[in-house]
């Protein structure tokens, strides 16, 4: 599952470097009436962002970062 994650990232990083829909930019089309096509389609990658960050902590986080912090000795100089 990690290189799935991997890869998301990897697709992200290409689909938002949007150079090739430059007629889609110059559309003053709404979608649903009142939303610019650029807004939806940067709300779509925002939230694609999101899922992908949710997936990444679940299942390609670091198994290290998860341990308990280790407990100061007991006669040690506070801080």
């Amino acid at each position: 599952m990690r290189y799935v994650v991997w890869g998301l990232v990897i697709v992200l990083l290409v689909i938002h470097q949007d150079d090739w829909f430059f007629n889609f930019w110059r559309s003053p089309d709404l979608v649903f009436g009142f939303m610019p096509q650029t807004l939806l389609y940067h709300a779509g990658i925002s939230l694609a962002a999101g899922i992908t960050w949710y997936l990444a902590t679940i299942y390609a986080w670091p198994k290290q970062l998860q341990q308990p912090p280790t407990e100061p000795p007991e006669g040690g100089a506070s801080q």
